[in-house]
Parts: C-alpha cells; sequence; structure tokens
C-alpha cells in the first residue's frame, strides 16, 4: 500500500484515499475479486487504476463506450501513463501493432469494447500480456434488469480464461440489488468483496418543480447559481431550442449532442470547462467521463428514462463535495409525453425484424455477407425513405447495437468529395481570373494527388488549417468552381455511423436474442414507472426515496429536498404580514414575491389567497397583487 499511496500522489496529487477506496485497492492488490459500488464522483476508475500502477504488468480494462474510453485514454496521457484504446475504424495491421505495445511496450492500460474482446486475435494476444488486473466499467450492462443491458458483457468472464488467477474488479456507480446479482454471476467473480459506499450524496439538494412556465423556471435556477451548470434533455432539437432560450435571456449558454462536428464538440467543451459558457443544454451523454467539480446545478427540462439515468446524470453536479443542487422541471403532460417518447414506440421483434432487413437493403448487403468497413448513415433520410417512425426505429439501432449486430456511432460526420473535370490550361485561366481564391485552389490541388482525374475524399479541416480559411469560405469557393465547370463537388453528411458485426442471414441473425427484446422492453416498462414514482411522490424524502431504490436504508431525511423543505412549518400570519408590507410599496406579481421572499411557494400562494379573501389586497388589470 505504500507504493499505491505514491502512485496516488505522483499521478493525482492526491494525500489520501476517499471512501472505501484503499479497502478496495488492498483488496485487489491481494489478488481478490471485488465489486465495487460508488456514486457518480466517488472515483470508481482509481480502484483500478491505481493497483495496476503500483504492480509490473498491465491491466485490461472493458467499457461500453467509445467516448468513455477515448476520455479515460485521454487522461491516462495527459499523466504521462502509457495507455492504448482499442476503438473502431482500426486496420487489421494497426490493430495488430497496437497489440504487440501492449505486450512489449511496457503500456499499463489497455481499454477495449466487450465486443472488441470477442475477437480471436485479441484473445490470443491478451494470454502473452502480462496482465495485473482485470476491470469491468459500467459493468451495470451485464445485467438484463438494465435499460443500457449490454449481452456482449455477458462474454466478458472469458477474461479469467486468457489471463488465470488475476483479480477481477467490476464497477458501477447505479446497481440495485438485483443488478449487482446479475454482476456476480455474470462475470463469474470468485468470492468477490463486495463494497458499497454510500450512494447518498447529502450536498445536492434534490428538488422536483411542478410549472406550467417551465422557461421561466429554467431561467430562473440557471440564473441563480454561481458556478456551471448542465440542462439535460431527451432530444437534440431541443438542445438548440433551450440555448437559444437561455441565451436570448443574458446567460451564456451553448448546446452538445451525438450531431455536431468532433471539433465543434471539443470547442464546446472546452468553452464549458474553462467557463466561457456558463450552462450546457446537452442529451444524456454529455459528462460520462468529464471530470468538473464544480458543477453548482444539474437540470432535468424533460423526464428520464430511468431513475439510474437520472441518479447518475444528477450525481454530475457537486463532485468537489460543496452544495449543489439538481432540479427536474415538470409540467403537467410531462408524464404522458415521457410514456409515449419512452414506451409507445418500443420495438417489437416484428419490428427489429424488419428494420434490419431494410438496414441491409439500405446499404445494398448480399445476404451471407459481411460489410466490416464503417459506413455514414443519415438517420433523417433513412426513416423517411422506409416511413419508419423516427422514435422506434433509434430504439430498434439500439437493440441491435446492444446485441452485437452492429456498433452503432452517434457522430456527426461531412464527406466532401472533388474532382477537378476542366484542362490545366482552363484551370490555369481560372487562378488567374480568382486571385483570392487561388491560394486555397492550389493548395488543395498540392495536397490531393491525382484530384484531376479521381474523385478524391478531401479533408476540409486540413485544408482551413493549411490555408487559415474558415471551413464555411471554402465551401464556398468548391461550390463556386462546381458552378463554374471546374471541379465536380459533392457534399454529403452522416450523423450515426454503423458497423456491421456478422454476416447477413436476416430472420436468424435476429432469433437468438428475439427474448431478450421481450424482456427488455418489459424492465423499461418497470423503470419508466419507477421514474415516475419519483417525480409524483409527494411526502417522502427525495433522497431517502433514491437510496431505498438502491437498496439502501436512509438513516434520515436530507432536510434540503422539496419534500423536506415543503414539510416546514411557515409562520402563516407572519408571511402575511410581510406580503401585505411589501405590497404597500409597489404592486408585485406572485413570481415577483416567490423571488423576494424567498418562501416556499406553496406557503405564498396560501397567504396570498387568504389576504384576498380577506379583501386586504386585490389584482390589478396587470395580474399584479396591491393593497385593496
Amino acid at each position: 500500500m505504500q507504493q499505491a499511496n505514491r502512485v496516488l500522489q505522483e499521478f493525482w496529487g492526491y494525500k489520501d484515499f476517499r471512501g472505501s477506496q484503499k479497502e478496495i485497492i488492498q483488496t485487489v492488490m491481494n489478488s481478490r475479486d471485488v465489486l465495487a459500488l460508488m456514486p457518480t464522483g466517488g472515483g470508481k476508475s482509481i480502484c483500478y487504476q491505481v493497483p495496476a500502477l503500483a504492480q509490473e504488468g498491465i491491466c485490461i480494462v472493458v467499457s461500453p463506450l467509445v467516448a468513455l474510453i477515448q476520455d479515460q485514454v485521454r487522461q491516462l496521457k495527459s499523466r504521462g501513463i502509457k495507455a492504448i484504446a482499442l476503438v473502431g475504424g482500426i486496420s487489421f495491421d494497426e490493430l495488430n501493432n497496437l497489440l504487440d505495445n501492449c505486450i512489449y511496450g511496457n503500456y499499463k492500460f489497455l481499454y477495449l469494447s466487450p465486443e472488441r474482446l470477442q475477437q480471436s486475435i485479441v484473445q490470443e494476444r491478451i494470454q502473452e500480456m502480462n496482465v495485473n488486473v482485470l476491470a469491468i466499467d459500467e459493468a451495470h450492462c451485464i445485467s438484463q434488469w438494465r435499460n443500457d443491458f449490454r449481452p456482449a458483457y455477458l462474454d466478458c468472464a472469458i477474461l479469467k480464461d486468457l489471463a488465470p488467477n488475476k483479480p477481477m474488479i467490476a464497477v458501477t456507480a447505479t446497481a440495485t440489488v438485483k443488478v449487482a446479482k446479475d454482476i456476480i454471476e455474470n462475470l463469474k467473480l470468485e468470492e468477490p468483496k463486495v463494497f458499497k459506499d454510500s450512494f447518498s450524496r447529502s450536498n445536492i439538494s434534490l428538488k422536483v418543480k411542478r410549472t406550467e412556465d417551465k422557461l421561466y423556471h429554467l431561467k430562473k435556477a440557471v440564473s441563480d447559481i454561481s458556478g456551471s451548470a448542465i440542462v439535460y434533455v431527451r432530444s437534440r432539437r431541443m438542445t438548440v431550442t433551450l440555448s437559444e432560450f437561455l441565451n436570448k435571456n443574458g446567460v451564456s449558454a451553448s448546446f452538445f449532442h451525438g450531431g455536431i462536428s468532433k471539433v465543434e464538440k471539443e470547442e464546446r467543451l472546452n468553452s464549458w470547462l474553462t467557463e466561457r459558457i456558463k450552462i450546457m443544454v446537452a442529451t444524456n451523454a454529455f459528462g460520462m467521463g468529464v471530470d468538473k467539480p464544480n458543477v453548482r446545478l444539474v437540470v432535468h427540462f424533460q423526464i428520464p428514462d430511468s431513475l439510474e439515468s437520472y441518479f447518475q446524470e444528477a450525481g454530475r453536479a457537486g463532485r468537489d463535495g460543496k452544495p449543489s443542487t439538481a432540479i427536474l422541471i415538470k409540467g403537467n403532460e410531462d408524464d404522458q409525453r415521457a410514456k409515449q417518447q419512452f414506451l409507445a414506440h418500443l420495438p417489437d421483434v416484428t419490428f427489429v425484424k424488419k428494420l434490419y432487413l431494410q438496414l441491409n437493403n439500405y446499404f445494398q448487403i448480399p445476404y451471407g455477407e459481411l460489410f466490416s468497413d464503417t459506413l455514414d448513415f443519415n438517420f433523417n433520410l433513412f426513416c423517411k425513405r422506409y416511413e419508419l417512425n423516427p422514435n422506434m426505429t433509434y430504439h430498434g439501432l439500439r437493440i441491435l447495437d446492444q446485441n452485437s449486430v452492429l456498433t452503432l456511432s452517434e457522430n456527426y460526420n461531412e464527406k466532401t468529395l472533388l474532382r477537378f473535370v476542366a484542362s490545366k490550361n482552363e484551370i490555369f485561366n481560372y487562378l488567374d481570373k480568382h486571385e483570392k481564391s487561388a491560394p486555397i485552389i492550389q493548395t488543395i490541388l498540392r495536397t490531393y494527388g491525382g484530384i484531376t482525374e479521381f474523385e478524391t475524399k478531401i479533408n476540409l479541416l486540413l485544408i482551413s488549417k493549411k490555408t487559415n480559411v474558415p471551413e464555411k469560405y471554402i465551401r464556398k469557393i468548391l461550390q463556386q468552381l462546381h458552378e463554374d465547370n471546374i471541379a465536380e463537388y459533392k457534399s454529403a453528411s452522416s450523423d450515426i455511423e454503423i458497423s456491421f458485426l456478422v454476416p447477413r442471414e436476416d430472420d436468424r441473425t435476429i432469433n437468438p436474442f428475439s427474448e431478450n427484446i421481450k424482456k427488455l422492453n418489459k424492465v423499461k416498462k418497470t423503470n419508466m414507472q419507477a421514474m415516475l414514482d419519483y417525480t409524483n411522490n409527494t411526502n417522502k424524502c427525495r433522497s431517502s426515496f433514491l437510496l431505498n431504490y438502491f437498496g439502501e436504508i436512509a438513516k434520515h431525511n436530507c432536510g434540503s429536498c422539496d419534500i423536506c423543505t415543503a414539510g416546514m412549518d411557515f409562520d402563516i400570519d407572519g408571511l402575511k404580514k410581510m406580503l401585505t408590507h411589501l405590497l404597500k410599496t409597489k404592486p408585485h406579481t406572485s413570481r415577483q414575491l416567490i423571488e423576494v421572499t424567498m418562501v416556499d411557494e406553496k406557503a405564498i400562494w396560501e397567504a396570498l389567497r387568504d389576504l384576498l379573501e380577506d379583501q386586504v389586497i386585490q389584482l390589478n388589470p396587470r395580474n399584479e397583487y396591491t393593497i385593496k
């Protein structure tokens, strides 16, 4: 443990471990299997990274999301730690070289997806590696009781055969008793020591705000905070709508979703991390793996699909331990909207088979063949062509992804194709007549040999960097070249990338997991109901409600959620005197009175009702309360 402490100090700058970290690490270093249940921000990754660095050899880490893998590897590299990520789009030669590096290159971490683990070359090379720790991140994905169940995780137990007698640690931030049992059984953990830090986040005040003016309460919530905030929504369109609304109301905000380019993602994330932007309006994947300690507020503007998702997202507030808030803003119609979004369009087996057939037809993949290249996929165009419900189609794609039929990557991608069709003399004459665009055209010609003979994919970002000209302007020049018959220019965009993992066999591809589809739909209905029960709860402390759901008995109520504070006694007579005094100075709306007094909204309404009935106050034509 002395070496473990040195590693913690050297690479993370921490003097002490937190919570159960020290005991977990000691158990792993004693070659014993571990299941670690720790809340978001509890330092799960340190529990396998420290023992891996404190010993000779390499740690194999299985993780479900490409973005999460890339972020972890980037963070390790920034600390001077050698780590490799096996993600999509790697050629066989590159894969071979990376695996060689894991054996001979003194690398400390190999991150890969559960699907990548099933490749025979990967399994063979792991057997040659000097493995010290086996780590299963986001281990809840192995359980059929989770919305994000990944059947490929069921095969992760093979690591125990590939690296026998090595300790396996499974970590997760959201596991009920059923899920924890699934993890232990499916990973074949041998007499594991189970650590469960309290999921309680006493520094986070949990609130559900019921209102018909959601935008007003969103603006009020984000305006009141001093640090950064995340606003979670369920659609890309809503991220744009809300960020525009906040900016118009004087709050610096941006939006983040899978349909923006990699460059835009990096720029926006960096602006938010450095606090040039205060609010990030995002879909649910944002924030995973991002270590920003001073998020003071997390807002859910729409109801999530499960308490697991909600708890994980809300937990991204207050990672520094300082007081923070998580608010779910809810309108009267939101329950029905959530059911419509998550339950009304659950794909059944028949739909999934139809979707798979149409995907293969869309990409013209013959029966019995496997097309292994990564394919650009315009989701909206596909749905329109086959007249498919977008919501059901998206969930169907997720099922195909979860069952390792294909991999689904939600990344915006733009493909630009160009070929010069004019003769050399015509091109030279064109350059003489268009001096402003000439340097850009010349750069393209020098960068891409053969572009006068073949249609060539060009990288606009590369040309932009070489010429110091914005991509938007380069596109205008290419369009002009096309219109002037100097070049043929094609531009196509995709918001999803797909890679097929198995040969096309139509129904025979889907049949093996048809029962899983039925079970998953049942789980989603159960999870949705638990989420609605939480939002509609009016008498149980929110923190206690969540802890009970995750199998933990709360020792006491939090005292800070909307349920606890609503239960506090108010001096109604004193409040009426306060309101009367305020209204003598000038008229106020109910909102203004709530903001000025900082008193619970229900108490304000009760006092105003009494004052109206006693004819002490009245409403004027501007809907303001005045003294009668």
